[in-house]
């Protein structure tokens, strides 16, 4: 008998499972009421409780921003904003205001970002690009389109250029940029040394009325203005780098331009004719001397002449481009595509030259690029600013066809690919290989770049001030 009722009794694993299963329901309910005094019976809290150690970055359409703050850096290889952008599910998206320029353009905007999934970036564009403006007025603008392009590629665990089409290059060529130095031999054996023997492929020279100040003979009319912070003269008729070009009335001489036309050939006998070399600064003057100009360096064949006169000026663009062979190039400081347009369709310039932290961020740009590519433009990019706002434009260049070059200012700044993590190096033999990792593919470096710090500025504090938006944006009626 005993034997035929073992036939029916519960295996022990069986009766130890059961055991397991009760102390489980039990646990169960007893943490459950607990739970249920804790939060008051509220079921979004116990769900928020339970939930708060689950990876969240898998949920982009329930990502919200709750903060923004800014840490303002200097000698990156100017004075940038950084902005950290915080979301309800930890994700930390990176932008920067661009060099030169307030932090205050981007603070404006945060009582407009708090609560909105950033993912949703083309439409936050549309509601903020208002409050943006030419030159440094963009940068708030197109630090923060930057910083939710970072948000939205780390939500989805894409890199940007994935959300941009795709990429058409691993690689994104730069042109180093390299200061003024007076002694024409003496530069190009720094262009050699810091830039070539570097592995740059393209570089970029600045020589104009500077060289010629205070010698004999060169310059008309320049006895009443001060050309450079290093100038003396008391008697002026008003701020020259504040003053349009064709108003200083300006001129160089047959002597002057045989000067510097001496001088590029030197930088070109140091270089070689196998190495693109563009040019930049040449000094406020008007249309007739930029084309005497233009002319008189012609031979040495350079990849661009750059800003010339200022960009709005497209009737007087289109005659130095028809008076001269050499390329002509503009557009740094050009807020939004609807400029670029004019000039493309004016057939004003031979190049477009926009820099991502002012023309519109991310998107904005490569529409620019799309649109000067329809129309047989070459896009090269200028950018002067820390390694945050460099990767932006790494991803745009990437996905851009018509991209030609992106600028590089920090080449002599120490330290300055150590401001972030991730992809790195940054630069490999004048290039920039572009990441494969979500969103812009680096994060900051907080301990290398507080020694960046601007002095007596707080490490990205607190902005509760910004919350509240006290004005009607609608632009429309």
């Amino acid at each position: 008998m005993k034997k035929f009722t073992q036939r029916f009794k519960l295996p022990d694993s069986h009766t130890a499972s059961e055991n397991n299963r009760r102390d489980f329901l039990r646990k169960g309910l007893l943490g459950g009421l607990s739970m249920g005094l804790m939060f008051d019976g509220k079921p979004e809290k116990e769900m928020e409780f339970i939930t708060q150690k689950v990876k969240r970055d898998s949920k982009p359409s329930e990502l919200k921003i709750t903060d923004m703050r800014i840490a303002h850096l200097q000698g990156v290889p100017f004075k940038s904003p950084i902005i950290r952008i915080d979301t309800n599910q930890g994700l930390v998206g990176w932008g920067e205001v661009r060099d030169g320029a307030s932090p205050n353009y981007a603070l404006m905007l945060k009582s407009r970002l708090l609560g909105q999934n950033p993912c949703n970036v083309e439409k936050i564009f549309k509601e903020i690009k208002q409050f943006g403006g030419h030159g440094r007025a963009a940068g708030g603008v197109c630090g923060v389109e930057m910083a939710l392009w970072d948000l939205a590629g780390k939500a989805y665990n894409v890199p940007v250029y994935q959300m941009l089409g795709g990429k058409y290059r691993d690689e994104v060529r730069l042109y180093a940029d390299t200061p003024e130095i007076s002694d024409p031999s003496t530069f190009a054996k720094k262009l050699k040394e810091t830039r070539l023997d570097k592995g740059y492929t393209f570089l970029k020279m600045d020589f104009g009325i500077g060289l010629l100040a205070g010698k004999p003979g060169m310059l008309i009319g320049d006895n009443v203005w001060k050309l450079s912070q290093r100038d003396n003269k008391t008697k002026t008729v008003g701020n020259y780098g504040m003053t349009k070009h064709p108003f200083t009335r300006i001129q160089i001489t047959d002597k002057g331009l045989e000067y510097i036309a001496e001088y590029v050939s030197k930088i070109r006998e140091g270089v070689g004719y196998n190495i693109p070399v563009s040019a930049d600064h040449f000094g406020h003057f008007d249309v007739n001397t930029a084309i005497r100009l233009g002319k008189a360096v012609e031979k040495y064949q350079l990849a661009w002449l750059e800003d010339l006169v200022p960009w709005f000026y497209t009737d007087q663009w289109k005659q130095i481009s028809d008076a001269i062979e050499t390329p002509t190039l503009t557009g740094e400081d050009i807020f939004l595509k609807e400029e670029f347009i004019k000039l493309i369709n004016a057939k004003a310039v031979d190049m477009i030259h926009p820099d991502l932290a002012s023309s519109g961020g991310i998107l904005e740009t490569k529409k620019i690029g799309d649109y000067a590519e329809e129309h047989g433009i070459p896009m090269a990019m200028h950018f002067a600013g820390s390694p945050i706002s460099f990767m932006a434009n790494v991803h745009c260049a990437a996905a851009t066809e018509n991209f030609v070059a992106l600028e590089h200012h920090g080449v002599d700044v120490e330290g300055w690919e150590d401001i972030v993590t991730g992809n790195k190096p940054l630069v490999v033999n004048g290039f920039a290989p572009v990441p494969n990792k979500p969103g812009l593919g680096v994060e900051l470096n907080e301990e290398v770049a507080k020694k960046f710090l601007i002095k007596d500025q707080k490490w990205f504090a607190p902005t509760d001030e910004w919350n509240a938006k006290d004005s009607w944006d609608r632009d429309w009626s």
